[in-house]
Parts: structure tokens; sequence; C-alpha cells
């Protein structure tokens, strides 16, 4: 789970749980009668807008579950949706999906109080306006469900401080903030993070190469606590026994996994970067990311290329056209091997363009209708809710908490 960007998919094994209100899955306006949601289509290639509230579903199949997050700080952008959100759209196909705006770990570093209700909005409209469909994955905001808190706390009790410090991330962030001026809550996010990921019960999670560490940390979390707690010891206070939590294991896309800068090739695409230059936002005008492709830092090899270690923003830049082409691989270095770096900027953009526009169209539509994305939050926090409680019903009684009467 990313500072910059959470990217923990949860893939869980459970039964689907209740649907609540119903789906549609287009962009919805109320009608002037009855405030009910009747579908308006927003087209473009490759993308559906798939905004809704929640059905009953009478399925009788059980799928796994997929959950993930990303922080509601700065503007959501490419890395972001390439690397995570765009993957999104294609479990949510295969898996009961939950996908949540991690606004507790945005609070790690020094924020913006008046801004924080704001991006955390904007960012689930995001989520819908790139494809999430409610009627097969529940979106929600993380505060919103208050179990990832207790199970955080319940976690430090049994986390080694020492695990906590060679945490790569705390020394990195600790650092930039001047040390012991670093907030506890720097040091203690991986617990957030594993509580988020133990919740709900994980097989597996979905992760970027940098989050290696984390996903590791909340594995060896779910074997201590299942050790210190669980089994015989759990059944001899009435539990079930056997493990409290489920140990994950770590699944990393093949693509787009990990978007670079534009002015640095070498460096992750990131939304605390200095300079804006260095990305591009989901929402960036068109003008805007056609200036920003062609200022993005190049090099002066003939002809292009992929998997070339001296040309790391000449890989960059193919991939991004891949994904956002929907090309193979083959398909781009057969078009684009022999082109200029003038001739392909322009060929980049306008791909961007096109794949980009119908997501911002969408996301106008959605904030347009602010009751409908509360209606779709607080559904989803309901949905979430109901998985973290049976969770935390075990752990609590585990641990030998007193329950309430």
């Amino acid at each position: 789970m990313a500072h910059a960007a959470l990217s923990h998919f949860l893939i869980l094994s459970s039964s689907r749980f209740s649907r609540l209100g119903s789906r549609t899955r287009f962009l919805t306006k109320p009608t002037s009668l009855s405030g009910s949601f009747s579908p308006i289509p927003v087209t473009g290639k490759g993308f559906r807008c798939c905004c809704s509230a929640a059905t009953v579903d009478t399925s009788p199949s059980v799928k796994k579950r997929v959950v993930s997050g990303v922080q509601p700080t700065g503007s959501i952008h490419l890395g972001n949706y390439l690397g995570a959100i765009k993957n999104w759209v294609a479990l949510q196909d295969t898996y009961e999906a939950l996908f949540f705006i991690v606004d507790l770990h945005a609070i790690t570093l020094p924020y913006d109080t008046r801004q924080l209700g704001n991006t955390t909005r904007d960012t689930a409209a995001l989520y819908l306006a790139c494809g999430i469909d409610v009627s097969k994955a529940s979106v929600f905001v993380q505060s919103h469900v208050r179990s990832h808190l207790e199970l955080m706390w319940l976690l430090c009790a049994s986390t080694p401080i020492g695990w906590l410090q060679k945490m790569i991330q705390f020394k990195e962030k600790s650092r930039k903030e001047g040390g012991e001026n670093a907030s506890v809550s720097l040091l203690v996010y991986p617990d957030l993070m594993a509580a988020d990921i133990l919740l709900y019960q994980a097989d597996c999670v979905p992760v970027g190469e940098d989050q290696k560490q984390h996903l590791e940390l909340a594995r060896e979390l779910a074997q201590r606590v299942n050790h210190l707690y669980g089994g015989k010891k759990w059944k001899k206070l009435g539990g079930r026994g056997g493990s409290l939590f489920k140990v994950p294991e770590p699944l990393i896309p093949q693509a787009g996994a990990r978007v670079m800068s534009l002015t640095d090739g070498l460096s992750k695409m990131s939304k605390s970067a200095p300079s804006d230059m260095s990305r591009i936002n989901l929402l960036d005008s068109k003008d805007l990311i056609a200036d920003k492709i062609k200022r993005c830092k190049t090099d002066s090899f003939a002809g292009l290329e992929f998997d070339n270690a001296e040309r790391p923003e000449c890989n960059n830049l193919l991939s991004v056209y891949q994904i956002v082409s929907g090309k193979t691989k083959e398909e781009v270095m057969l078009e684009c091997k022999d082109m200029s770096w003038g001739k392909f900027k322009p060929l980049l953009t306008d791909a961007l363009i096109e794949h980009l526009s119908p997501i911002q169209a969408c996301y106008q539509e959605i904030t347009a209708e602010t009751d409908y994305l509360d209606k779709v939050l607080s559904e989803g926090a309901d949905r979430a809710t109901e998985l973290a409680d049976a969770t935390m019903r075990n752990v609590y009684q585990a641990m030998g908490f007193y329950p309430r009467r």
C-alpha cells in the first residue's frame, strides 16, 4: 500500500454479500418525478461509464474478493490509473470487488485539512469514471469503516517495533520530515496497511515492486497473530479455533505496474514530485497533455525500442502508448521502431487524449450528482462493514476482550 498510491489488491475467499438499492451500468441522473436513476451512456474506446447504486444479487456462485485503494492526496495521475485502477476494471468482472479511498493513510504526512474531503470525493468519482461498476464492486471511504483503525491498534500490540523501523519507506519519508519531527503515524502506517489487507481475509495481494516489503510485513503479522491467539487458544475461549487471518500471497500485475516520470525515466510517476510536468493527471486538459508530452524527457538514439536499459524514457513512453492504445507490444514495436521522437510524440498525445476524454466526461457527470455519489459511498461502506465486523468479532474474542452484552 504505497504512500503516494495505495495499490494493494486483495483477493479474498468469501461468499457474496448483500446488495442494496438499484444498479445500472451507465452514468445516471435522477428523474424529476421519482428521484430514480435513468441511464446516460458515455462512449469512448475501451471505456464505459459504470456509475450506479447497488441491487440484490441472488446468484448462488461464490467469488473471491478483490480489495484495493488509492490515497486522496493530489490528483490521480496516469501511474495510479495504469498501475492500479485500470487493472481493477478487469478484476471486477471475475472477482467480487471492494475499492476504497485510503484517506487515513493520507494524514501520515502534512496535509491540507480544507482539501482532504474534496479530494476524497473526487477520487471516488474518478474510480467510477474510470470504469468501476458498482453492480460488481463496492466503493467506499476507508475512514467510514472504523474496523480499519481498530484492527490496526490490535495489530500494533503484536508488532515488534524493530519490524517497523526497518521499513524502507519509513526511513526515506521520516528523513524528509526531519527525523524526530516525523509523526508516529508514519512509523505505524504499515500496521494500518496490514489491517486493510487482513480485515477482509486476503488470499493474495496485487502490489507494485516497491510494496513487496509492506506485504511481507502483513504476512508476518498474520502468522504472528495466528500463533499468539489462534488455534486451540482461541477455541478455549469459545471460538471456532484455527487461523484468525489468511496469509496473503503477492500478485504483481504484468502490465502497467510501474509508470515512470515524464522528466526522469528512472523515477516512478508520483503525486509528490515537485513538478507537475513529471506526470499526466487524469483530468489534465488536451492542451496540457500535449504540452507535457512535447516537453517530456527523451534521448538522442535513432529509432524507438523497448527494454533497453540505456533508454528508460523510451521504454516508459512506448509502454504507456501500448496500454492506452490497446495494442500488443509486438504491434507497437512494428509501428514505432523507425519513428523519430518528433513523429511519435503526437501519436502518443492523440492516444492519451482519446483514452482519457471519456473518463473526464464521465467524471464531470458524476460530480454534478452529489447525492448519488454519497449514496454509492454509503452503501459501499455498509457492505464493507458487514465483512469487517465478522473478522473483528473473531479477533476480539481470540484476544480475550470482554464482549458487549
